[in-house]
C-alpha cells in the first residue's frame, strides 16, 4: 500500500513538471537556507559541551559595584581559586585561566624560523584535569607541573615545527613579560568540540614573571583579572554552595572591600553557557548573542514557512485538475484517510527531493556561507547523528505542513458532485490562497525592512562624529624588550616623512578595550565615592594625534609628570565645571593592599568622544602623562598619504632598518573601530543573502499561481483580445489582484516591521531613527517585485494568439 501511494505521488510529479519544478527548487533552497542556519545555531551552542563531566563545571564571575558603577565581570581575584578548593569539600579541582593581558603578540623562535603569535594564556597546572583536550603529542598528566613549560594547539606547533615532533624541544618567546626558553610539552587540537577559551599557547603558570605574580596575589577586592574554573563533584548542589559564597568572600576580603570602598558577590555560571551569554566584561571569548541566534533561527523558519505556502498555493490551485481524480478513487472505495496519506506521501516525496537537491547544492554553497557569518562549518558535521535527527526532523515537519492544508482539503471533495463537474463551490479555496500570499509577502517585507534598517545603523555608525579622528591612522604594537629599545628611533624615522603629520606614544590606542581602571576622588573624598574612571597612558602628542578636541585647561607638554587629562563625563562625576577643574586635584589608592595615595593634577578637560563601540555610553576616562615606560607599548601613526601602498612601503623599509628580526606588522585605526560592529555586519549579511532566497521562492511561487490564474482565464482573455482589448489592458487585469495582495501585506507588514527592529535598535545607545521613508521603499520593492514577477506571465497570455485559446468552443 505505502509503495503504491509512493508509485502514484510520483507519476503525478512527473506529469506536472513546472509543478514539481517550482516546489522542488522551493524547498530546496528553503531547506539549503534552514538547514545551514540549524547546523551554526547548533554550532554556537556546542561550545564547551565536550569536557568530561561538562554539566560539572563553573566559571565563577563578580559582580561588583565600584566607583558608582556596576560591571558584571567574567573574571575575578587571582586567590578565590584555591581558596575555594580548600574550603568546599564540593570543589573536586580548580583552574585559572589569564590572558596575557596588554601583550597581545608574542615572537615565538626555533631554529631559523620565528613568527608573531596571539592568544596565549597563563594557566594552573590543573588545567587539563579540569578542561579535556584531545593531544596530538604528548598527554595530559602532569603536562604543565614543569616551570616554564608550555603546551602547543596544532596550528601553532605545525607553524614553527612542521612535521617534527615537538614535544621536549624549547623554543625561545618573546613579549612584554621578558624573553624565556619554554619547553613544549604537548600539543592538543579542537577535534572533541569547540571552547570559549580561543587559545594558540597554554603556558604554566609555574614560569615566574607574570605567572608568579598571579600565584602569590592576595587581593580580594581588585585585581579581577582570572577567569576562575572550578570542577564540582558529581551531583552537588550548585545552588546550596552559591549561597556559601557571600560568606566565603566576607571571611577574607572584608577588610579590602571595605577599604576600596567596593561591593562584590561571587556568582558560578555553568561553562556550556559562556559562549552564548556575551555580557560580561573581562571575558575572553567574545561570544555570540543568544538574540542574534534567535533572529537566524526565526529567518530559518521563514524561509521554510514561504517555500511550504508555495506547495500549499500551488496544490489547491490546482485541484481542479485532480477533483475528478479523488472522485473516482472515493467511488472504487477509498476512504479520506487513504486520500490523505497518498497527499502527504507526495509532499514528503517533494520534500524529501528537495533536501536532496539541497545537500549538494550546501556543499557548493558553504565556502560563502561561512564567509558569510564567520564561521568553520564542515559538512563532515553530518557524520553527527543529532544533525541526521535536525534533518529528518525538518523533512518531517515540512511534509506536514506543506502537504497537510493540501490533503485535508482535496480529500473533503464529495465524489457525486465531483463526478457530475458541480466541484466549483468546494475547490475554489481562493481566500486561502490570498492569505498565503500575503503572509509570504509580509515576511518578505519585514525582511525587507530589516534590511534597510540595519544597513542605515551600519551606515550612521561608519559616518557619525565619534570625538576623534579614525581616518589614515596607523597603529604600530611593539611586543619586545628589544622591540621597544627602537620604538624611539622608529617613531623618529617617521617623523621625517612629509606624509607623516604626527607620531604619539600610548599604552592602548582609542576603540581598543581599555583593561585599566581605578576609582579617582577629590580632596576630602574617598575610594568609595569617586567615580571609577578608565585609563590610558600617553605622551604628549596623543590629543593631536587623535584629533580630540580640548574644552577647556591645555594639552600635555613634554615632561609633565603627574598631569592627566579628563573626559566630559568623569568632570561630571567629579561635580567639576570646565572653568575650574584645570589645575585641580585628583587623588587614587594604589591598591586594595596598599592604601598610598596617588595624586594627579588635572591640565585640562577633553570634549566627551567615544572611546568605545557606539552600543555602550560615554564613560569616565582619563588620560595620564607618560614620556615613556614599559607599558608604552602602541605608536599611533596621524598620515595624510593619499597613497598608501607606497607609504606602506616605506614605512616597512623603515621597520626593517631599525627592527631588523622583528616581522613588520600595522593596523588601521578605521578597521579596527569597525571591528567592534563585527556581529551587526555579519547580521546585516546574513539577513541580506536570506532576504534574497525568501524572494526568490515568493517569486516562485507567485510565477506558479500567475501561470495558473492565466490558464484559468485563457478563453476570457482570448475573448476580450477579439472584442479589442490590448495588451496593456489585459496585463492589468491580470497583474491587479496580485498587487492588491501586495499592498494588503504592506499595511501588515509595516507595524510588525517597526516593532522589530524598535527592539533590535534598543541595543545600541546611539541609534539611527526610524523613518518612514524606510517602510515606503521596502513596499515599493515588494511590489515591483511582485508585478516583474507577474507580469512575465501576464503579458505572455496577452500576447498569445487568442484563435487557438477559443477553437475548441
Amino acid at each position: 500500500m505505502l509503495f503504491n501511494y509512493f508509485k502514484t505521488a510520483l507519476r503525478f510529479l512527473l506529469k506536472n513538471k513546472a509543478f514539481s519544478f517550482i516546489n522542488i527548487i522551493g524547498l530546496a533552497i528553503g531547506t539549503l537556507c534552514c538547514l545551514y542556519i540549524l547546523l551554526y545555531v547548533q554550532e554556537q551552542y556546542s561550545y564547551d559541551k565536550h569536557y568530561d563531566h561538562a554539566g560539572d563545571i563553573y566559571r565563577v564571575d563578580s559582580r561588583i559595584v565600584y566607583g558608582g558603577d556596576k560591571h558584571n565581570n567574567a573574571a575575578s581575584s587571582p586567590p578565590i581559586a584555591p581558596a575555594m578548593k580548600h574550603d568546599f569539600s564540593e570543589v573536586q579541582q580548580y583552574t585559572r585561566v589569564i590572558p596575557t593581558y596588554g601583550v597581545e603578540q608574542h615572537l615565538l623562535r626555533y631554529k631559523e624560523k620565528y613568527f608573531y603569535e596571539k592568544n596565549a594564556y597563563y594557566v594552573d597546572s590543573t588545567f587539563f584535569d579540569v578542561f579535556t583536550y584531545h593531544f596530538t603529542n604528548g598527554n595530559a598528566r602532569n603536562v604543565l607541573y614543569e616551570p616554564y613549560s608550555v603546551v602547543l594547539v596544532k596550528a601553532t606547533s605545525d607553524k614553527l615545527f612542521g612535521g617534527e615532533d615537538p614535544v621536549g624541544k624549547f623554543i625561545d618567546i618573546d613579549d612584554d613579560y621578558g624573553r624565556h626558553l619554554f619547553k613544549v610539552t604537548g600539543v592538543v587540537d579542537e577535534s572533541l568540540g569547540k571552547s570559549h577559551i580561543h587559545a594558540n599557547m597554554f603556558f604554566t603558570m609555574n614560569s615566574g614573571g607574570f605567572g608568579e605574580k598571579v600565584r602569590r596575589n592576595d587581593s580580594w577586592a581588585g585585581n579581577n583579572f582570572a577567569a576562575t574554573y572550578v570542577k564540582l563533584y558529581p551531583h552537588t548542589d550548585v545552588a546550596a554552595l552559591e549561597k556559601k559564597l557571600p560568606a566565603f568572600l566576607n571571611k577574607y576580603g572584608q577588610q579590602q572591600l571595605k577599604s576600596m570602598g567596593m561591593e562584590k558577590q561571587l556568582y558560578l555560571q555553568p561553562v556550556g553557557s559562556i559562549h552564548t551569554t556575551p555580557l560580561y566584561d573581562s571575558q575572553m571569548d567574545k561570544g555570540v548573542s543568544p538574540s542574534f541566534l534567535y533572529i537566524l533561527l526565526l529567518i530559518a523558519v521563514l524561509i521554510q514557512v514561504i517555500a511550504c505556502i508555495n506547495f500549499m498555493n500551488l496544490s489547491t490551485a490546482r485541484a481542479s485538475k485532480r477533483a475528478k481524480e479523488v472522485g473516482v478513487r472515493k467511488v472504487i472505495g477509498a476512504g479520506r484517510g487513504d486520500l490523505v496519506k497518498q497527499f502527504l506521501g507526495e509532499s514528503f516525496l517533494l520534500t524529501l527531493m528537495g533536501v536532496l537537491v539541497a545537500l549538494p547544492l550546501l556543499q557548493m554553497v558553504l565556502p560563502f556561507l561561512n564567509e558569510l557569518t564567520q564561521s568553520t562549518i564542515q559538512l563532515s558535521i553530518l557524520k553527527d547523528y543529532r544533525v541526521w535527527i535536525i534533518l529528518g526532523s525538518l523533512v518531517i515537519l515540512t511534509s506536514l505542513v506543506a502537504g497537510s492544508y493540501p490533503a485535508f482539503y482535496l480529500s473533503a471533495f464529495q465524489a457525486i458532485k465531483v463526478i457530475k463537474g458541480n466541484f466549483t463551490s468546494q475547490i475554489s479555496a481562493a481566500g486561502i490562497r490570498r492569505s498565503l500570499v500575503i503572509f509570504q509577502f509580509v515576511l518578505s517585507i519585514v525582511l525587507i525592512t530589516g534590511i534597510i534598517v540595519i544597513y542605515s545603523q551600519l551606515n550612521y555608525i561608519k559616518n557619525k562624529d565619534i570625538g576623534f579622528k579614525k581616518e589614515q591612522q596607523l597603529i604600530f604594537s611593539f611586543h619586545t624588550d628589544d622591540a621597544k629599545a627602537r620604538m624611539t628611533a622608529f617613531a623618529d624615522d617617521l617623523r621625517q616623512m612629509g606624509e607623516v603629520k604626527s607620531v604619539s606614544k600610548a599604552n592602548n590606542y582609542l576603540s581598543h578595550y581599555i583593561f585599566n581602571d581605578f576609582a579617582v576622588y577629590l580632596a576630602g573624598g574617598n575610594m568609595a565615592e569617586g567615580p571609577d574612571a578608565k585609563n590610558i597612558s600617553a605622551d604628549e602628542h596623543f590629543v593631536k594625534a587623535n584629533g580630540i578636541r580640548l574644552i577647556s585647561g591645555r594639552d600635555f607638554r613634554f615632561q609633565d609628570s603627574g598631569k592627566v587629562l579628563i573626559n566630559e563625563t568623569l568632570m561630571g562625576r567629579l561635580g567639576l565645571k570646565p572653568e575650574t577643574a584645570p589645575g585641580t586635584r585628583l587623588y587614587s589608592q594604589k591598591s586594595d593592599r596598599d592604601p598610598t595615595l596617588i595624586t594627579y593634577e588635572i591640565a585640562g578637560v577633553m570634549k566627551d568622544f567615544n572611546f568605545n563601540s557606539l552600543h555602550e555610553e560615554i564613560l569616565p576616562l582619563m588620560l595620564k602623562y607618560r614620556q615613556s615606560d614599559s607599558s608604552m607599548d602602541n605608536l599611533l601613526v596621524s598620515t595624510d598619504s593619499k597613497d598608501y601602498t607606497s607609504l606602506i612601503r616605506k614605512m616597512g623599509a623603515i621597520w626593517h632598518r631599525n627592527l631588523p628580526s622583528v616581522p613588520f606588522e600595522y593596523k588601521f585605526l578605521d578597521a579596527e573601530v569597525q571591528r567592534q560592529y563585527e556581529t551587526e555586519i555579519t547580521l546585516g549579511r546574513i539577513i541580506n543573502s536570506f532576504t534574497l532566497m525568501a524572494i526568490l521562492i515568493s517569486c516562485m511561487g507567485l510565477f506558479g499561481l500567475a501561470a495558473f490564474s492565466a490558464e484559468q482565464r485563457n478563453k476570457e482573455i482570448g475573448i476580450r483580445k477579439v472584442l479589442g482589448a490590448s495588451v496593456t489592458s489585459i496585463v492589468q487585469l491580470l497583474s491587479k489582484d496580485f498587487l492588491k495582495l501586495v499592498l494588503v501585506a504592506i499595511v501588515i507588514a509595516t507595524p510588525i516591521a517597526w516593532w522589530a527592529m524598535s527592539q533590535w535598535l534598543d541595543a545600541f545607545v546611539y541609534r539611527v531613527p526610524i523613518r518612514w521613508w524606510m517602510f515606503v521603499i521596502s513596499g515599493l520593492m515588494a511590489i515591483l517585485i511582485a508585478l516583474f514577477t507577474v507580469s512575465f506571465q501576464a503579458i505572455r497570455a496577452a500576447v498569445a494568439n487568442p484563435v487557438k485559446s477559443l477553437k475548441a468552443e
